[in-house]
């Protein structure tokens, strides 16, 4: 009988490797570049002809390449970047596999030319199919200059696959954008077909967002930094209001690297729950920074995917500093914000507009003790507790502190109400327009989960218990997590086997599908190591609690309700949403205003 196992050939095991680094024109220019940028390169120029089918070139000025070692470079699983194993857990470079420029070679008519900067002359090697077809010496400056022609020329399945020009033209431009805001401080310019398509030159993190999404998106960004214990967050928080349909314009990267990671994207969604509607997704460029040791970017040749050592430090870590900048809704206080800005700096007023000022006050406290107090009745959703209709209800204790006498939205001039559903305010030169049952939603929303926060999960014993079967890696995770799951008023016992007994659920689950919420929060548990599934769930009652006890339809206010909505907005941690995603608040500047009326 004949030998079954057989070593394959090695341009066999090219063609295979390149399936996996390989997978279309995008992803030859995102390992030439990531080579490049490896190479301390200042400057990187990538050429596209035919959507890459034709040719692709990346030239940089980097450090560039001996004969010798750019001979080795075409050896599959040659690399400077690491030489033993320890070396995988504190990688520090973008490509360490050794496999991308010989996989690319062996489905291409491939060339590289490279000089060192102590060199006289470069060297330029030509390959066909991976194949070394010629070797010869050259002058160029110093760096590396990478041609891929005829793509997957040898392998007509894969070229039958490709997709249309300009398809495989976006993907790209979709690379390099990611690319190029990874490294703002990198000059790249990129050609399609003989056109300059870009030109990205070096600078702050901000500048390069704007170049790559554009000014009016740009506009709409907030940076932000954070460090919690070992993980150092910044980047740029995109505004609920230009959130998108798909993930497509969520840019994470973990130690410069980008990567599309469950456990980052459910951290982020879970910052933007109460911000943004279900289904949208946030625009935001987030910038990770953790000690190499802590995370392994060795899972699969694209280097897409990422694995944590201590994925619930990480994941709470992100949702945490995303959660805290998205508490402060910088998007609704655009203008002058008395919390930032103290009295102090503001600029000195003429006599005149301090007189006209004092006026209007008076007349407000006239309007609201002659007109107002009677309207405000025992029924009217802003009542206080206090009954006194002109003052603010009392502070909830543990709150934070205004700077000033008054926060943001009660230093709005009221014009007025529109349809008995929307507050019209001056800002400035901002017209500022409040959805007032979503305001109001979100005001009482806040209260309740305080007020829920400062308590502990009630739980409740099942006058039956009930049993259900688990996965052996489900009945592990319950084991490992089982004071957890305590604590959330689970109730749990071993029935032997993969058979468990619940005896006690959560009361805030009672009536609901709580074997359900307990497989998903099972499920989470396993995957990222910390559980929101009951968070979400008691949020969701919550929002539905505050939606029906808030102002619903038209509702005609007086000028002391408004006072009161305004004050428990200042009071809450109002993010310029209601608790289901829907904006609150729009405002409308003077320059739109003005356009209207083609003033400008």
């Amino acid at each position: 009988m004949g030998q079954k196992v057989r070593i394959l050939p090695e341009q066999l095991a090219n063609k295979i490797a390149a399936g996996e680094v390989v997978e279309r024109p995008a992803s030859v220019v995102k390992e030439l570049v990531e080579n490049s940028i490896d190479a301390l390169a200042t400057e990187i120029i990538v050429e596209i002809e035919d959507g890459g089918r034709r040719l692709i070139k990346v030239t940089d000025n980097g450090c560039g390449m001996s004969r010798d070692d750019a001979l080795m470079s075409l050896e599959r699983h040659a690399t400077s970047k690491i030489s033993s194993d320890s070396d995988l857990f504190r990688l520090s470079t973008l490509g360490f596999r050794g496999e991308a420029i010989p996989s690319i070679a062996s489905v291409s008519r491939f060339s590289i030319s490279s000089r060192e900067q102590e060199s006289v002359e470069g060297v330029e090697i030509y390959a066909e199919g991976g194949s070394i077809r010629d070797v010869k010496a050259c002058g160029m400056a110093t760096g590396t200059s990478i041609s891929v022609r005829s793509l997957f020329y040898n392998t007509p399945a894969r070229l039958k696959f490709m997709k249309s020009r300009e398809t495989e033209t976006g993907h790209i431009g979709e690379v390099l954008n990611r690319l190029a805001l990874s490294r703002p401080d990198i000059r790249f310019v990129s050609s399609f077909d003989g056109k300059v398509a870009v030109r990205f030159l070096a600078g702050e993190m901000e500048s390069r967002a704007k170049e790559v999404m554009g000014a009016a998106l740009a506009k709409e960004l907030y940076p932000f930094e954070s460090e919690k214990g070992p993980v150092s967050l910044r980047g740029l928080l995109g505004s609920p209001s230009v959130s998108r349909s798909t993930a497509s314009s969520i840019y994470t990267f973990i130690n410069g690297r980008y990567i599309r990671d469950r456990v980052v994207q459910h951290s982020l969604m879970q910052a933007y729950r109460n911000v943004i509607e279900r289904g949208r997704y946030p625009v935001l460029a987030l910038f990770i920074t953790i000690p190499s040791e802590d995370v392994d970017v060795n899972v699969h040749p694209t280097k897409h995917e990422v694995r944590f050592r201590e994925q619930s430090t990480v994941h709470a870590a992100i949702q945490s500093a995303i959660g805290e900048v998205l508490r402060d809704a910088p998007w609704v206080r655009q203008s002058t914000d008395r919390r930032v800005f103290p009295q102090a700096a503001a600029k000195p007023r003429s006599e005149s507009i301090s007189r006209v000022e004092e006026v209007r006050d008076a007349l407000l406290r006239y309007s609201s003790q002659e007109h107002f107090s009677p309207v405000f009745h025992s029924s009217s959703p802003f009542r206080t507790d206090s009954g006194n209709n002109s003052s603010a209800p009392d502070s909830l204790p543990d709150e934070p502190k205004v700077v000033s006498s008054e926060g943001y939205f009660s230093s709005l001039s009221v014009i007025g109400q529109f349809s008995s559903s929307y507050i019209i305010c001056q800002d400035e030169n901002d017209i500022v327009i409040i959805d007032q049952h979503a305001a109001h939603e979100r005001v009482v929303f806040e209260e309740l989960r305080n007020n829920y926060a400062k308590g502990r999960i009630e739980g409740q014993k099942l006058l039956f218990p009930e049993t259900f079967e688990l996965s052996p890696s489900e009945s592990a995770t319950i084991k490992e997590h089982a004071e957890t799951l305590s604590k959330l008023a689970f109730d749990l016992e071993h029935f032997g086997g993969s058979t468990w007994l619940l005896s006690g659920i959560p009361l805030i689950l009672s009536g609901q599908e709580y074997l359900k919420a307990l497989r998903d929060i099972v499920e989470e548990l396993g995957g990222v190591g910390s559980t929101t599934v009951i968070n979400e769930k008691t949020e969701e009652m919550l929002s539905t609690v505050a939606c029906h006890s808030v102002v619903r339809g038209e509702w005609q206010l007086s000028g002391t309700e408004i006072r009161n909505l305004f004050q428990g907005m200042d009071r809450t941690d109002f993010a310029g949403n209601c608790p289901h995603g829907r904006p609150a608040v729009a405002r409308i500047t003077r320059r739109e205003i003005e356009k209207l009326f083609r003033r400008t």
